[in-house]
């Protein structure tokens, strides 16, 4: 499967550059993620609950950094392993160039399955990928980005920090952290 897509982020390229290598931020893009550790350097271990069609499993893997260009662009690469589930295996190449408002990040991904999850067939596959990269940049966006304007300037002072740490929304402490 293949999937090539781009989103614009209303943030400074060294923002995402500094976002997209940060594990806590990974951790909180890849839907399903339980643990992520690791570095930049050595790669990242991962845990990850996925439920595909009928098929559940916890995937423990490893992802990995290459073809890095400092603030420009870089390869993601993560193996998986879910036991009598069967394995995953894909990667991204994400580049980034300044645009007015902030910074297009591009990205190409490719993944593969065997075992288990390979059998319920291309067009289940497929979807959930194609799924999983969106959720997955969707989140990268937000968590770079903040919440909308209308949402950080609305919202009721007294009340903000009450239901935000209740519903365990962390959205734009990334950007409120290099800001």
């Amino acid at each position: 499967m293949q999937l090539t897509d781009s989103r614009d982020i209303k943030a400074a390229p060294e923002a995402v550059w500094a976002a997209i290598l940060n594990p806590e931020v990974l951790k909180d893009c890849v839907p399903g993620c339980e643990s992520m550790t690791g570095s930049v350097e050595a790669g990242f271990e991962a845990a990850v609950v996925q439920k595909v069609g009928p098929v559940k499993a916890r995937f423990t893997g490893v992802v990995t950094f290459s073809d890095i260009a400092p603030g420009r662009a870089l390869t993601l690469t993560g193996e998986g392993k879910g036991g009598a589930a069967g394995f995953a295996k894909g990667s991204a190449k994400v580049t980034m160039e300044p645009i007015p408002e902030g910074t297009r990040l591009t990205y190409e991904v490719q993944a593969n399955v065997g075992g288990k999850i390979a059998q319920l067939g291309s067009r289940i596959i497929d979807g959930f990928a194609k799924k999983m990269a969106d959720e997955f940049f969707a989140r990268f966006q937000q968590t770079v980005e903040g919440p909308p304007p209308a949402e950080a300037d609305g919202a009721d002072p007294e009340t903000a920090d009450e239901a935000g740490e209740a519903s365990g929304e962390k959205k734009g402490w990334f950007r409120r952290l290099i800001g």
